[in-house]
């Protein structure tokens, strides 16, 4: 399945360090209708959190689950960003998109939306979006007030290292003001779609 076919939806690729809005821009594109977007869902074995739903926030599977799939060659990338923690893309999910005639749109990790772009390279527009500067991503992370001071310290310290593959995307997003970032998104996620 999964072969590269006129007949199937684009992939959209958003990607960013913890903190640069990434996640804030594909809620606002999944909100125009005219766009014709669906959130690809992702899988995980790490525990629920808080009021997440299976199905709705991920497809939660336990660790012998996940590595099954693995092995049976389910996902269309995978990762394990923490011990034992797996996330990926089930080749089902975006199957299950694609056949209600849409395209996909993906909230993920910079390591999982490469894999993306470089199995489907026609078919993905890879967006990096992009910090300011570090300081404020600091000051994001802390506003949130959603995670511990070593959370936020990890997801820093990840944050060069993400910042430096920005080259390999398609397009970089400067997320310096909100409006701004919104409006680029859009123009770039239409044109592709409309390509």
């Amino acid at each position: 399945m999964l072969k590269d076919s006129k007949k199937q939806g684009k992939l959209i690729v958003f990607s960013a360090p913890s903190g640069s809005g990434k996640t804030t821009i594909v809620r606002h594109l999944l909100k125009q209708e005219e766009l014709n977007l669906e959130f690809s869902i992702s899988a995980t074995s790490r525990d629920k959190r808080g009021n997440e739903q299976h199905g709705k926030d991920y497809y939660y599977l336990s660790l012998k689950e996940f590595k099954n799939k693995i092995k049976a060659d389910e996902f269309l990338e995978w990762e394990e960003v923490y011990r034992d923690n797996f996330y990926g893309t089930l080749k089902a999910e975006v199957e299950r998109i694609w056949a209600k005639g849409k395209h996909v749109i993906f909230d993920i990790d910079v390591s999982g939306g490469l894999r993306i772009k470089r199995k489907f390279p026609e078919q993905t527009l890879a967006v990096f979006v992009k910090p300011p500067d570090l300081n404020e991503l600091v000051r994001r992370l802390k506003d949130r007030g959603e995670e511990s001071e070593d959370k936020i310290s990890m997801r820093v310290a990840k944050a060069p290292a993400e910042l430096a593959t920005a080259p390999l995307f398609d397009v970089v997003v400067v997320n310096s003001d909100l409006d701004t970032a919104l409006k680029n998104a859009y123009e770039l996620v239409s044109d592709f779609i409309n390509s």
